[in-house]
C-alpha cells in the first residue's frame, strides 16, 4: 500500500506508480467523491479518451439482427 500527505494547503501528492498505471497528466480533471468516510479520485475522461473504452469488456456477444443493417 503507498500512503500520501495532506500537505498545509490540503494538497496531495499522487504517487508515481499510480500516476503511471492511470495515464494521468498535469492538469487533468479529478471527481472527488466521499462515501462512507472515505475519499475516491476518479480521473474525468474527455469524449475522445472514452471512444473503446469498454472494448473487450463486454459478456455477452454481439450480432446485429438482418432487419437493422443497412440495405446496400
Amino acid at each position: 500500500m503507498t500512503t500520501t500527505t495532506v500537505s498545509p494547503k490540503y494538497e496531495i501528492v499522487i504517487p508515481k506508480e499510480v500516476r503511471r498505471k492511470l495515464a494521468l497528466k498535469p492538469g487533468q480533471q479529478l471527481s472527488v467523491i466521499e462515501k462512507d468516510g472515505h475519499i475516491e479520485l476518479t480521473p474525468i475522461l474527455t469524449p475522445e479518451q472514452l471512444v473503446g473504452f469498454l472494448k473487450g469488456k463486454t459478456k455477452h456477444p454481439f450480432e446485429r439482427e438482418k432487419q437493422d443493417r443497412p440495405l446496400t
